[in-house]
């Protein structure tokens, strides 16, 4: 859980996203930060809505903020799309989504509750979900609570109450919908 994931290897990377070694997560997230790959996966069903998950109490980082489907590390050489799917199962329940890389959202932010620090060249991974045949099955351990919203209805609440969401969550959401936000 939250205590092995801190113990996980992620690959460290230079501004241009080229490796350049690696760390533990919870050495990569300890102030002042050190830039590493992250990834992060919107998810869209057919009538335009995405879903967002709040993180669980026991997240190290941005604790029961809103964010998007799923976001986390690939192991160091590990492809990102393989390391999306297997959060997505991971964190929410979904092993079956096709997903397509959009670009990449880099950003650093500090949580003021943990004072933990996200420094993430983040690959931003597009799917579609069938709502009707692939219902989410959140792990309570890592998900409080999920939700559908369109992204006007979100662009809304991001500006109304902006500490209720994920730092990244703006900036991943506007590439993966094409500056829409």
């Amino acid at each position: 859980m939250t205590s092995t994931r801190e113990s996980q290897l992620v690959e460290l990377v230079d501004a241009e996203g080229v490796a350049c070694g690696q760390a533990t997560v919870a050495d990569a997230h300890s102030a002042p930060g050190i830039r590493h790959r992250a990834f992060s996966v919107l998810l869209i069903d057919a009538r335009g809505r995405m879903l967002l998950q709040q993180r669980a109490a026991a997240k190290t980082r941005f604790a029961l903020r809103w964010a998007n489907a799923t976001c986390g590390h690939p192991a160091p050489g590990e492809p990102v799309v393989e390391a999306a799917r297997r959060r997505l199962a991971e964190e929410i329940g979904l092993k079956s989504v096709d997903l397509t890389e959009v670009g990449v959202y880099a950003y650093r932010a500090s949580d003021p509750a943990s004072g933990r620090v996200e420094d993430e060249y983040d690959h931003v991974l597009l799917g579609i979900l069938d709502t009707d045949h692939d219902p989410a099955r959140p792990d309570p351990s890592e998900v409080a609570a999920l939700r559908w919203v369109p992204p006007t209805e979100l662009l809304r609440e991001m500006r109304r109450k902006p500490d209720d969401f994920a730092p990244w969550l703006a900036g991943v959401t506007d590439l993966a919908l094409g500056g829409t936000l």
